[in-house]
């Protein structure tokens, strides 16, 4: 496998595909010489990257294992979660959205996504793309991997977003965000609330020692409008990466503030 590279003329950026020394068959998307996605081809049910593996745990909990499910992606990326779901749920109809046409026509030709993989793709903003779907669309996973650090554009990240995307779930669906942060996790703080103003029940999901608020790092949050599966919050601590850490009610309040 050869590096491959592309210039994206929406940003003014390079995306760059290149083969993952340590691991056979994989290899890194990588946005101005920064990381992004990491995709196994011949294994596409490992998830490497922990915040990833984070959130293939929560998709893992929603149904039985083997059951296909309804996935929207906004922030395609690799497609990492999306080759996840294929290949450990086959059959599930999925939908992804990107900001740019350039990387998702890159991906999808360096890296073509498994045989019978239902992907319906989106190019645009990930709200104005959201409020286009058909209506009577709705999703048991709503995935958003859009934005980090205090850049994270305004109209995505807030409340009124997230109530958006709330209503295109299922009754039992969840909306999983990845946050990532710099220490003092202000946007962490911030996120939790806006979510915690939309969807009944929210937790923090991630890495133990970044809630000691020290470190940077990626933060998950979980939402649904329905109940949480039993013994939820335990399954997904121990299904790592470890030591993992997950905080909801009156814990995740203190987290807040």
């Amino acid at each position: 496998m050869k590096t491959s590279s592309r210039f994206l003329r929406t940003s003014g950026v390079h995306a760059t595909i290149e083969p993952d020394p340590w691991h056979a068959n994989a290899l890194v998307l990588s946005i101005d010489g920064a990381e992004q996605s990491h995709v196994n081809m011949a294994a596409p049910q490992e998830v490497f990257y922990e915040y990833l593996r984070r959130i293939a745990n929560a998709i893992d909990l929603f149904k039985p294992a083997g059951e296909s499910i309804t996935a929207l992606h906004l922030g395609a990326g690799a497609l990492t979660l999306a080759r996840y779901i294929q290949a450990t749920r086959p059959g599930s109809t999925q939908h992804a959205v990107e900001l740019e046409r350039e990387l998702l026509d890159f991906v999808l030709e360096q890296l073509p996504l498994p045989a019978g993989t239902d992907l319906t793709t989106h190019i645009g903003d990930a709200r104005e793309e959201l409020a286009q779907l058909p209506p009577e669309l709705k999703f048991d996973v709503v995935i958003l991997d859009i934005f980090s650090g205090p850049e994270a554009p305004a109209h995505l990240a807030c409340a009124d977003f997230y109530r958006e995307a709330a209503t295109r779930l299922t009754p039992d669906g969840i909306l999983a965000v990845n946050v990532g942060d710099e220490p003092g996790f202000t946007l962490v703080t911030s996120q939790t609330k806006a979510l915690q103003a939309t969807m009944n029940n929210v937790a923090a999901y991630g890495t133990s020692m970044l809630f000691s608020r020290r470190y940077p790092g990626n933060i998950i949050l979980l939402g649904t409008n329905g109940a949480w599966p039993t013994g939820w919050a335990e399954s997904l601590v121990a299904a790592g990466p470890h030591p993992a850490t997950l905080l909801s009610g009156v814990e995740l309040d203190e987290l807040t503030g």
